[in-house]
This record gives C-alpha cells, structure tokens and sequence, in this order.
C-alpha cells in the first residue's frame, strides 16, 4: 500500500508541474504579444510626430528618423500641394496648418499662397515692388508650368554659365548625393518629355523642378489662360519651369543611390522645346547644373531610321589596358556587322584610352566602318558601396537614348562578351532572317542565352601549332571550350534591342517597353552569348563542369587575325602598345574534347524552317 501511495502521490506532482509549466508558457506568450502591441502603436505614434518605418518587400528593416517638424519629407507634400514651392513656409504657416488633417480645403490654399509669397519676398535679388499679390499665386498641376509672374521672380541662368552635355553635374540644396549627366527630348506620344540621366537617393527620392531654358530667338509664350484675371498681353519668359518627377531605375540592389530619370513633362502648355535645361532642389536656388537638351528632330529623321548595330559598354574602370583585347573587341564586332561603339570614361589606361582616340580620329577624317564615341564617367559615388558598379545603369540608359534614331539596333553588352551567330555572317543578317521565320514587328528585343567560356580551360590545340602571335593571342581563337549547359534567359543573358521601342534599358534585359513590344528569346541553336572570364564564384570550380569545344568564332578567324594584325602595328609605336606576348607552350597530357560541329546548326536549322 505505502508504494502505491507514493506512485500516486509522485503522479500528482507530476501533473502539477506539467500545468504550472502550461501556465507559465501562456503567460510568457501573452506579456510578448503585449509587448509587440505597445511597440506598433507606440511605433505609429513616433511615425505621426516625423519618424518613418522602412519597409523593403514586406518586412520592416529599420527605422529612418525624418527631419525636424519644420522640415517636412517628400512624402508629407504629396499629401499637400504639389505646387509648394519650397520646402519652408513663413511664420510656421505650413507646418502649424498643413499637417492639421482636420483643416479645410480652402484654409490649405490660403496657406500655401502665404507661403509662396513668403518665398519669393525672401529672394534677395527681388524689390517688394514686383512681389505679386496673393490673388494671382496660381495653384497649377503637375503637368502646367509655372505662371509668367511667378517665372520672372526666380533667378535666371548666369550667361556664362555653359550648357553641357555628357558630364555629371550637381544638383544644388538636396539632402542626399544628386547628379545629372544628359538630358534628351523624348518625343514618343506616351513619353513626352524632356528626358534626364541622372542619379540620386534610392528612396525616397528628392523633390526638384525642371527649369527651361530658351535661346532669345525662340521664347515660348504662355497663354493668359494661366491667370484669367490678368488683361495685359502674355509675357514671353526666357525660360519655363515645372515641377519634375523621378523615376528610380529597378536595378539598383538595394544599394543607397540609384540610377535614375528625371522626367520634365512636355504638354500643351510649353509650345517650344527648351534648348538647355537645369534641375534644382530649390526655386529660390541659382542652378547648379546646365544641360544641353538633345533634340532628334533637329538632327535626323526620325521616321527613317537608318538600318544599323551600335553596341553600348558599362562604364570602363579599373585602369583598364589591355590594348589586344580592345582591339579584338573592335575588330570582331567590326565582323559581326556593328558600325559604332559608345564607351564611357571612367578609368582607362594609357594603352587603351590612346587605341580608342586614334579610332575616333580616323572614323572623323576617313569616315572608317567603326565610329567610336567616349564620355567621361567622374561620377562621385563610391561604387559597390552607394551605388552599383560606377552607376553602369545611368550608362547604359543614357547610350541608349543616345543613339535612339541614330542606329535601328542597340546592343548592350561587356568587353569579354560577344553575341556570336551560329550560321549567319552578321548580326543584322540574323535579325532579319528571323523577320522572314516569324512576325517580329512587335519585337523591341531580342535575348541571347549566355554561355561562359573560362579562361581557367586549356587552350585550344591548334594555337600550339601556329607561329602567328597575334593568333595566339586573341581570347576568342584560343579559349574554345565552354560549358555544355547553357543559362536561361533573363540570367546573364545579353540583348539586341530597338531603341525607340524601350523605355527602360536593363544589365541583362529590357525592364520597360512603350505598350505593345517585348522580347524575343533566340534559340541556342541561332546564336548565342560567348562570355570569356574566370570563374564566376572564385577559384578554379568550374573547371570541373561538364564542358565541351565550341569553335563557331573560327568562321571569322582570318579575317580578326588579318584586321587585329593591321591595327597593332600601326598603332604599336604611336600609342606605346606593348609587345605581343609569346605563344603557349603545348600542356604535356591535354584533356580529351567533346567537339561540337557547327553542321549540326545547320541541320536543325533546315528542319525548322
């Protein structure tokens, strides 16, 4: 009896633990989900008083504290008027009203038109005999510039100050990093504007306003219909201004600055297209950036435009010199059909930037098959760390409306890629060879698949046997295995696109067309992308990939070894080049190839047409 007395007893304080360890569980959960009611709304709280949650797809990675009351962020003019026109209101007026959510419509514009008269008495260079009255601040839209009265008032461009095109200028009075590099006018119907390249904060992005430029034989006139009260004849304003919008490009991993348009709308309110344009933080503020608008319609025809493959480079860096890689990059682009390249200058060696002037020079005097545009790329934003790789998509963005009209073709592509057709002579022969196989008038794009060639791969056997250095030395002839498994589209893949088609120029693909174009993925057996580099991962583990030989750029081997040969030595001495490196060595036990015959692109070809 006494030992069942203690099982049952040792039963009992078993089950009074196991419920006081319930309990103490149900009360840990409830205090934590007290706990995380009282931070969300203590959270909401410290939100309404000026702090702001970052949100980043759906999950909360910090808390960015705004500015003081008497600074409000871009986002509490949204919820305000769009034609405030600063960021700081006269006695307190805009924050003691404007954030009152209970204030009335009319009490808001009341307010605002206080402010601006505010701003503009506060200019230094304007008598209190030309501050206009408050009947006549116009509340225009976003698209609608501002009024004559109100234009005069701000401070014009300095005469001596000389409108640029392709350097990165400042944008003055942001609080963050703010450039600009180009300007274009976009004529497209759904597009209409003048049209920035620039970079800034990734989010959230400044607020700032176009002002227009016009040259004094061409001022637009304003119609009186922006002021009805006013009798007087329309003014004619040397320049325009309008509120601008910016539109961050996606490719911007996250990082603090992004490339970035700045979009100046053009409605029927401007009658003329500015020449010039700057873009500043503050209409009170002397522009700190001048830029060139480029106008298509005064230089080409932009209903012909003329058949052509341009090729654009990301910006060009780390001292880059390699001059026998630049010269078969040229050469055999050259071959495959292309007639201008568009590099950008951020960091070029001696080699290679004396290689690239000499071209440029001669396609000027002779009028060569390859013409050769380089800008210089001093944007000052540490790459990586603010911004991705030099900002490579403002480049690749401003090459693309660059030579919109200019050439029917764009391809966007690095210096150890080549889009390599697998039967077609050139690029352009391809293209249109598809336009007879399918309808591809909606074709904006043209995507290739990547395959990477490492150079961590043996050497081709046959550069063993030649005495020809310069053969020996091109990448292209000399690494011939690849990887048997291809990349899908869309992951490190190149493209072809029509320029006047995109909107949104992309690394690997094109992120926005105008309505109605897309891409056309290019089959594995047309052509594909030959990408020449180490492994993509770090050290040498790729070479354990199945692999196999692939010699399609062998079609144009005479004529690259023929053209690279001419170019080096008449350029050996005057741009210094350095002296063509010695051929390999033949390995003692070299790996036995799986070749690929080009035939069979063929064969396959037949069948399918």
């Amino acid at each position: 009896m006494g030992i069942r007395k203690r099982q049952r007893d040792g039963l009992t304080r078993n089950k009074e633990r196991a419920s006081m360890s319930f309990f103490i569980v149900i009360m840990f959960f409830a205090v934590f989900v007290v706990i995380v009611v009282t931070e969300v709304l203590l959270m909401d709280e410290r939100g309404n008083r000026g702090a702001g949650v970052l949100v980043r797809r759906g999950s909360i990675i910090g808390v960015s504290h705004r500015r003081a009351p008497d600074k409000p962020d871009y986002e509490d003019f949204l919820k305000t008027e769009d034609d405030y026109l600063t960021y700081r209101g006269g006695n307190g007026i805009i924050n003691d009203q404007l954030t009152n959510n209970k204030i009335k419509e009319h009490d808001k514009h009341e307010a605002l038109k206080r402010a601006m008269l505010d701003n503009v008495r506060n200019m230094p260079h304007i008598g209190m005999g030309q501050i206009p009255n408050a009947r006549d601040i116009h509340h225009s839209p976003k698209t609608q510039p501002l009024m004559v009265e109100i234009e005069n008032q701000f401070p014009q461009i300095n005469p001596n100050f000389t409108a640029k095109d392709g350097t990165w200028q400042v944008v003055n009075g942001t609080r963050a990093k703010f450039f600009v590099f180009s300007a274009f006018y976009d004529r497209r119907r759904t597009q209409k504007s003048i049209r920035i390249i620039g970079a800034t904060r990734t989010r959230p992005p400044e607020r700032v306003w176009c002002r227009f430029w016009y040259d004094t034989n061409s001022k637009p006139t304003q119609s009186s219909d922006n002021n009805s009260n006013s009798t007087s004849k329309p003014q004619t304003p040397s320049s325009l201004t309008i509120l601008a919008k910016i539109k961050i490009i996606r490719e911007n991993w996250n990082l603090k600055y992004s490339a970035c348009f700045v979009l100046c709308p053009i409605t029927k309110f401007i009658t003329e297209i500015p020449t010039s344009v700057s873009i500043v933080s503050k209409l009170r503020y002397h522009p700190g950036n001048h830029l060139i608008v480029k106008n298509t319609d005064k230089e080409v025809n932009v209903t012909n435009i003329p058949k052509g493959l341009g090729i654009c480079v990301k910006p060009i860096h780390f001292n880059y010199n390699q001059a026998l890689k630049m010269l078969e990059f040229l050469e055999l682009n050259s071959l495959l059909g292309v007639t201008h390249f568009t590099f950008y200058n951020h960091t070029v060696g001696p080699e290679v930037g004396c290689l690239l002037k000499e071209y440029q020079r001669a396609a000027n005097i002779n009028n060569s098959s390859i013409g050769i545009t380089i800008l210089p790329w001093q944007l000052d934003m540490v790459s990586q760390i603010e911004i991705r790789t030099e900002g490579l998509f403002s480049a690749l963005n401003d090459c693309l409306y660059r030579n919109m009209y200019r050439y029917s073709h764009l391809a966007l592509i690095d210096l150890d890629e080549y889009i390599m057709p697998k039967f077609n002579d050139t690029l352009m022969e391809l293209i249109e060879w598809m336009s007879t196989r399918m309808n591809t008038q909606n074709t904006g794009s043209y995507s290739f698949q990547n395959i990477f060639f490492y150079l961590q791969w043996e050497d081709d056997v046959s550069i063993f046997t030649t005495k020809d250095k310069v053969e020996a030395s091109m990448i292209t002839l000399k690494k011939t295995r690849r990887r048997t498994k291809l990349h899908p589209h869309k992951q490190r893949s190149k493209y072809i696109c029509r320029p006047e088609l995109v909107i949104e120029a992309g690394n690997h693909f094109v992120w926005e067309f105008v309505p109605g174009q897309g891409t056309l993925n290019m089959p594995a057996y047309t052509a594909s992308l030959h990408h020449y580099r180490v492994c993509e991962f770090g050290g040498d583990d790729c070479v354990k990939t199945s692999s196999v030989i692939d010699h399609t750029t062998y079609r144009y081997k005479t004529r690259l070894v023929d053209r690279v040969t001419k170019q080096y030595w008449k350029l050996k001495d005057q741009c210094h080049l350095s002296n063509l490196p010695d051929i390999p060595k033949k390995p003692d036990k070299p790996k036995k190839p799986v070749l690929v015959k080009p035939m069979i692109f063929r064969k396959t070809i037949q069948k399918r047409s």
